[in-house]
C-alpha cells in the first residue's frame, strides 16, 4: 500500500475551559484546537485524512521567560515545518513507515539546528503521522488495530532500535483492542475537592472531586502535586479523604510531579515525607506509579541512576515530558525508570516502539515495566477518539482523561457535528439534559465498541469549513487574543 501527499490544510477552533486547569507552572483557561487535514492519493484513490490537537500552554516547552503567545507561535512553526517535510517525503508513492522515518529524521535535524526541544518537534511529526494514518484507514475501510496488525504499514521496529530486530507489531499490540477503558480522573492543582466548599458552576456537569466520583463512578485518579510539602500535604490529606469516602470498594491512584524537582534525591525526600503521613496511608497503598517528578532537563542525567538503584522500596517512576525522542526511553530504562507514557501527541510509531522495548526488556527490569496512558486535555470528535483507539490497541487498561472535565462536552461544536457524534458513538457519548454531547462514563469506564469499529476511532466526516483557517485566525489576532 502506497500513498502520495498532495496538500495539507490547517483550521482552528478556539476553546475556553469551564474553569482553570492548573498544572505545573501553567493555569490553562483557553487554547486553540488545531485541525490538520491531508489530501492523499492512496494506491491512486483520493482520500482525506484528519488529526487534531489542543495546543496548551507550557507543556511542550516549560519556559518561564516566554508568553503563551510566543510559545504558540513556536508550536505552529514546528507543525508547519513538519507538514512541509511530510509533503516533500510523499511527492511520489511511498510506504507509511518509509515516509514516517524520513519525516521524523528530517524534523529532528531541523529542530536541532534551531535548538527546538524534541518533545515540541515531534508534535509536528505526530500530527502528520496521525492525519495520514487516518486517511489510510479510510482508504482501506479498516480499523486502526486491523491495519497495524496486518503489516501493510511495513513498520520495521528493528530500524528504530536494533534490539527489536524481528519484533513485529502484531506481537506488541493487544490481540484485540480493549472494548472498554477505565477513566483515570485528573485532580488538578486548583480543582475544588468538595462541592460544599466551591462556588457552583451551574453548567450541568460535575465540578468538585466528590461530585465527579458520584457522577462517573470513578475508581482511578491522577493527582497533581506542586512539589512543596507545606502545600501538598494538607491538600493530599483532603483528596485522600474525599476519594476514600467516595470509593468504599477501593481505588487506584498515580501522582504527577509535573517536573517540579531538579534532582531525584530531593524528590525522594519529598516522597518519604508524604508517605510518613498516616492520613495518606490509603493513597500510598493504592499508588500505581509516579509520573515525571524531575524537570526534563535533569530527568535523564547520570545522577538519577544511583538514587533509583538505592531506592529499593520506591515507587515505579516513569518519564513523560522527558520522553521527546526515540532515544529517551532506552536511556530512561538504563537509569532505572520503569517506563513512560503514551500520548498521541508524542507519536504513534514512537509509542509502538516504546511498547515493544518494554516487552523485550521486561525480564531484565527490577520493577514491572509501565506504559501508561496520559492525557493532554483531549476532546472529540477527532483527538480524543484517535487517542482512545490507540490506547485500546496498545492494551492499556486505564487512561487519564480530563478533556470532559475541563471543557463542557462538545458544546463548542455546531449542532451538525454534535448530531454526527451522537449517531456514530451512542455508547461513548450521551446527549446531556442541556442538549450537548458529553462522555458517557459509567462505573468509571468508557465503552469503546464504536471507537474500535471506526477508521482510527472517529468515524465521521468532519466538515472543517465552519472553522477559521489557521492563516485567517492569525491575521484576525487569534494569537494575541489568547
Amino acid at each position: 500500500m502506497t500513498f502520495t501527499l498532495q496538500d495539507t490544510h490547517f483550521h482552528v477552533l478556539p476553546m475556553q475551559t469551564r474553569f482553570p486547569f492548573k498544572y505545573g507552572i501553567a493555569s490553562m483557561t483557553s487554547l486553540p484546537h488545531l485541525f490538520v487535514s491531508v489530501d492523499l492519493l492512496v494506491d491512486g484513490r483520493p482520500i482525506r485524512g484528519i488529526a487534531s490537537e489542543g495546543l496548551p500552554p507550557k507543556w511542550f516547552t516549560k519556559n518561564l521567560d516566554t508568553l503563551f503567545e510566543q510559545d504558540l507561535a513556536e508550536m505552529l512553526a514546528v507543525i508547519q515545518n513538519a507538514s512541509r517535510i511530510a509533503e516533500n517525503a510523499a511527492q511520489r508513492p511511498t510506504h507509511y513507515f518509509e515516509w514516517w522515518r524520513a519525516l521524523y529524521d528530517e524534523q529532528a535535524r531541523w529542530a536541532a539546528l534551531r535548538s527546538q526541544p524534541p518533545l515540541l518537534a515531534n508534535l509536528g511529526v505526530s500530527l502528520m503521522e496521525r492525519a495520514v494514518l487516518d486517511g489510510l484507514c479510510k482508504a482501506n475501510q479498516t480499523t486502526l488495530h486491523t491495519l497495524m496488525m496486518s503489516g501493510d504499514l511495513e513498520i520495521n521496529l528493528g530500524q528504530i532500535h536494533p534490539e527489536l530486530a524481528g519484533v513485529t507489531v502484531d506481537r506488541v499490540l493487544a490481540p484485540q483492542p480493549l472494548s472498554r477503558l477505565a477513566v483515570r480522573h485528573t485532580v488538578g492543582l486548583a480543582d475544588p475537592l468538595r462541592a460544599a466548599d466551591a462556588e457552583p458552576l451551574n453548567d450541568g456537569l460535575p465540578y468538585a472531586l466528590d461530585e465527579s466520583i458520584r457522577a462517573y463512578g470513578l475508581r482511578y485518579f491522577k493527582i497533581k502535586v506542586c512539589g512543596q510539602a507545606a502545600v501538598d500535604l494538607p491538600r493530599l490529606r483532603e483528596i485522600t479523604a474525599v476519594i476514600t469516602e467516595g470509593c468504599p470498594q477501593g481505588f487506584y491512584a498515580t501522582l504527577d510531579g509535573n517536573e517540579q524537582f531538579d534532582d531525584l534525591a530531593s524528590f525522594r525526600d519529598f516522597y518519604e515525607t508524604l508517605r510518613a503521613d498516616q492520613a495518606l496511608a490509603p493513597l500510598f497503598q493504592s499508588l500505581l506509579m509516579i509520573e515525571q517528578p524531575l524537570h526534563r532537563h535533569h530527568a535523564l542525567k547520570d545522577d538519577v541512576a544511583p538514587v533509583i538503584a538505592g531506592w529499593q522500596d520506591g515507587p515505579g517512576l516513569i518519564i513523560d515530558e522527558a520522553d521527546g525522542s526515540l532515544g529517551d526511553l532506552p536511556r530512561a530504562l538504563e537509569l532505572g525508570y520503569s517506563g513512560t507514557s503514551h500520548k498521541n501527541c508524542k507519536g504513534i510509531i514512537k509509542s509502538v516502539a516504546n511498547a515493544a522495548l518494554l516487552k523485550v526488556r521486561a525480564a531484565s527490569m527490577k520493577r514491572a515495566p509501565i506504559l501508561s496512558g496520559e492525557d493532554l486535555v483531549n476532546i472529540g470528535p477527532v483527538a480524543l477518539l484517535q487517542d482512545l483507539a490507540m490506547v485500546a490497541a496498545l492494551g492499556i487498561a486505564h487512561v487519564e482523561r480530563n478533556g470532559h472535565h475541563y471543557f463542557r462536552g462538545l458544546s463548542m461544536h455546531s449542532e451538525i457535528v454534535q448530531q454526527q457524534v451522537l449517531a456514530a458513538h451512542p455508547g461513548l457519548y450521551r446527549r446531556h439534559e442541556a442538549g450537548f454531547p458529553t462522555l458517557d462514563i459509567r462505573e468509571g469506564f468508557l465503552d469503546l465498541h464504536s471507537v474500535n469499529a471506526a477508521p482510527f476511532g472517529c468515524g465521521i466526516e468532519l466538515d472543517l469549513t465552519p472553522f477559521q483557517t489557521l492563516k485567517t485566525w492569525i491575521m484576525s489576532g487569534g494569537l494575541a487574543a489568547l
